[in-house]
């Protein structure tokens, strides 16, 4: 069976989805974009800080169905501007150094609220 997680220290879903859906051992986490959880406003106008509030709701997420970062094993990062990608990779190495998951990071047109990145994953549990 399929369970919801939800946690309290990241964004609200702005639309009809969960947080992330633990699926056994595997949590598939939606992505995060640099929405403050308090306020529910973007954090920051530059790529560098808004990725670090996106990865900060991530690992959120992570912790309230019980993974870390270690256990991430996919990632894609979403931008507004592929220029970005230098300051964006700066942010999600001090998160993910030590694992190194998979990536994937594209350019796309426009992203939820304006902002400049998004960043989903999928996790799966260390036995």
């Amino acid at each position: 069976m399929n369970e919801a997680i939800h946690s309290h220290h990241a964004p609200a879903p702005i639309g009809p989805y969960s947080q992330a859906i633990l699926a056994g051992d595997e949590l598939f986490c939606s992505g995060q974009i640099p929405l403050d959880p308090a306020s529910g406003e973007i954090v920051g106008s530059e790529a560098r800080a808004q990725a670090r509030q996106a990865l900060a709701n991530l690992q959120a997420v992570l912790t309230a169905a019980n993974f870390s970062a270690a256990d991430v094993v996919k990632t894609t990062i979403y931008l507004i501007d592929i220029e970005d990608f230098s300051a964006v990779n700066a942010e999600y190495e001090k998160v993910f150094e030590a694992s190194k998951p998979a990536r994937s990071t594209v350019a796309v047109a426009a992203l939820p609220r304006g902002a400049r990145v998004e960043i989903d994953a999928i996790a799966k549990r260390r036995r």
